[in-house]
């Protein structure tokens, strides 16, 4: 009982940190109006938040791979709080700036410490399967994050973030009453040991830790595969601006960009089953997450470039409704317009597809590398990602503005979102050399744990 309750929590605190990273992307138009400053000038934030998460993610994780992660988690959970609070009473632009890059470093700590704790709690053949959960808390979170911040956002901007910063407090303090497992509890080889054979990192193995050929694989297609992701962030602005081009206001045309952004996101609940299918597969082939992956990543291409490619022609929504009103209309048209339910289905299989990802490539994190190494590998890649991610999102911004001139809104926000898709192919790339390390780096955790178990 005690273990689903820490589970617990862990999955709601990592749903509250990815809501806390989805406010700005989803309130770009009011927050602008209100601060007076551009569109791109907010998704620099976005951008720097996103860095920040995943350059301290790595001292988070190396420390929590040495110390108390349950002390670490809670900090960290404190820290990004008192940003988002912050942030919710941020007068100026600089101001929110400096917030938000506080926010980002809390972040962190949930990312790559968090990961470590998770993957101490599950045995291998089932990995896949609970990463999914873990995974799909993240996209829940930054759902309802979206949901939150654009429809209480469209009216004052300030109220979403004072909610997530609320909520997130109150879990802090619940998480003080959760337990920490051993470093490789849940490993077969330790046979129940692993809080007597527990061990930490040490610093001279990190070089050995960055040649193992799997990890430097796994962590460059996060670089590649985030541009694209990255990218995926001005969605809400792309299907608002399309709103706007159907002649509905700013105030209305938030609501309805963001409830169209949440709804072409819930085929992401198909990684439960991406999950499952990598730990079959994993079973069989221990190539086989990585497989799934590959598969995954470059089948969703030319879906989610129909998903942005398609207007919302003959859009009917009522102007100044209130969210249940607009709801309702935008679930309707998913049936009564086609263009709706084409933009629906392409963006259902996109996302079908590349919910395969996620899971697989955070339990094959776990698969090659040693219990106290995970935090560490994790922080690394999450480096990586954020990486690639803030740059794809930063971009992408700088694309659109650059596009204005020559292209009427939302086709600079279609054009620049499909360019970034290219980033995908690489990513496959690297899915596939994972492929071909993967079985020779697991063999070689699994011989070295029942090496420490006989010790």
């Amino acid at each position: 009982m005690r273990k689903l309750w820490t589970l617990t929590i862990f999955v709601i605190l990592a749903s509250l940190d990815n809501a806390a990273l989805a406010m700005i992307p989803n309130m770009l138009l009011p927050i602008s109006e209100d601060l007076g400053v551009s569109e791109a000038a907010l998704g620099a934030i976005t951008a720097t938040v996103i860095l920040v998460t995943a350059v301290t993610a790595v001292g988070w994780g190396y420390w929590g791979d040495r110390s108390s992660r349950k002390r670490l988690l809670f900090w960290g959970t404190v820290v990004w709080v008192l940003g988002t609070a912050g942030s919710a009473g941020a007068p100026s632009y600089a101001t929110l700036f400096l917030a938000q890059i506080f926010t980002g470093i809390g972040l962190g700590s949930i990312a790559s410490v968090g990961f470590s704790v998770v993957s101490d709690f599950v045995a291998p053949h089932r990995r896949g399967l609970a990463m999914s959960f873990w995974g799909l808390s993240q996209g829940a979170g930054g759902l309802v994050g979206g949901l939150i911040a654009s429809q209480l956002g469209a009216g004052d901007w300030r109220r979403p973030m004072a909610a997530i910063a609320v909520a997130g407090a109150a879990f802090a303090v619940l998480y003080l009453t959760t337990t920490e497992p051993a470093r490789g509890a849940a490993e077969p080889e330790l046979a129940g040991r692993a809080e007597e054979l527990e061990e930490t990192i040490e610093w001279d193995q990190l070089p050995t830790i960055a040649r193992r050929p799997t990890n430097i694989w796994l962590i460059a297609q996060g670089f590649t595969a985030q541009f694209a992701y990255g990218s995926l962030l001005w969605v809400p602005l792309l299907y608002q601006a399309k709103v706007v081009a159907e002649g509905y206001d700013t105030s209305t045309a938030t609501k309805v960009g963001g409830i169209f952004a949440a709804i072409f996101q819930l085929a992401a609940i198909t990684s439960i089953a991406a999950g499952w299918l990598g730990d079959r597969w994993q079973r069989r082939n221990l190539s086989g997450r990585a497989l799934l992956s590959m598969i995954g990543i470059l089948g969703a291409i030319p879906f989610f470039l129909l998903f942005f490619a398609v207007p919302l022609r003959g859009l009917e929504v009522t102007a100044g409704a209130g969210t249940g009103t607009l709801a309702a209309e935008v679930l309707a048209s998913i049936v009564t317009n086609p263009w709706v339910a084409v933009a629906f289905l392409a963006s259902i299989v996109a996302i079908v597809l590349t919910s395969a990802d996620s899971p697989n490539w955070f339990a094959l994190i776990a698969d090659v590398n040693l219990p106290e190494h995970r935090g560490t590998v994790f922080g690394f890649g999450n480096l990586s990602n954020g990486l690639g991610r803030s740059i794809g999102n930063g971009l992408t911004g700088l694309a659109s503005a650059t596009l204005v001139g020559a292209l009427v809104a939302p086709l600079n926000y279609v054009v620049s979102l499909a360019v970034f898709q290219v980033f995908f192919l690489p990513t496959g790339y690297c899915y596939w050399k994972a492929s071909r390390s993967a079985p020779d780096d697991i063999a070689d955790v699994r011989a070295r744990l029942t090496e420490r178990a006989n010790r």
